[in-house]
């Protein structure tokens, strides 16, 4: 199993940065694509930014320009840096592993960290 945890969330003024940090842990062959998504109150949530080991990352629109997405492979982690953050930005933050394991292939998801930008 793979255990994902999250920090870096807070309360942050628009126009104002934040990094998000995941780690992962537990038992696994290895992590292929890792990546953020959020959700907000009332809405689904949705991808923001996803990264495989060793491609091409992908943003969402709404973030592209603004949210820069990064992992480090040897140490198991993947972290979002977020700048020009505005108020619908506000959502928990979720990150998410797609990992083998000795059961096979499985997506796994941290508990989510809140991220709230003021106006």
């Amino acid at each position: 199993q793979v255990q994902l945890v999250e920090s870096g969330g807070g309360l942050v003024q628009a126009g104002g940065s934040l990094r998000l940090s995941c780690a992962a842990s537990g038992s696994f062959f290895s992590i292929i694509t890792m990546g953020w998504f959020r959700q907000a109150p009332g809405k689904q949530r949705e991808l923001v930014a996803s990264i495989p080991p060793g491609g091409t990352t992908n943003y969402a629109s709404s973030v592209k320009g603004r949210f820069t997405i990064s992992r480090d492979n040897g140490r198991n982690t993947v972290s979002l840096q977020m700048n020009s953050l505005k108020p619908e930005d506000t959502a928990v933050y979720y990150c998410t592993a797609g990992a083998y394991t000795k059961t096979g292939f499985d997506n796994y998801w941290g508990q989510g960290t809140q991220v709230t930008v003021s106006s």
